[in-house]
Formats: structure tokens, sequence, C-alpha cells
């Protein structure tokens, strides 16, 4: 019988880990963008003057 890969094994769990984090922060993003929308070329707004 052969002996398990652990190594492997671990490798698939960090690579699945990392998609599902990513794929979370996807998920937020789009819901921010949907809560704020933000025309593609509109400019952020103005800063305030800065009086010295």
């Amino acid at each position: 019988m052969p002996k398990p890969n652990y190594a492997f094994a671990k490798r698939q769990r960090e690579l699945a880990k990392k998609q599902k984090k990513e794929a979370k922060q996807q998920q937020k993003a789009a819901e921010k963008q949907a809560e704020n929308p933000q025309p593609e070329g509109a400019a952020p707004p103005p800063e305030p003057p800065v009086d010295q």
C-alpha cells in the first residue's frame, strides 16, 4: 500500500482555500460596486483646498 503524499494534499487544500478567498473578495467587490455605482468616466470628488 503506498504511503499518502501529505505535501500534495496540503498544497491542494491551500489552493482551494486561496480560490475560495478570491471568490469571496470578488463577490464583496461586486456588492460594493452595486451599492455605490460610479460611472467609469467620472472623476473622484475634488479635495477641499488646504489653507496654510
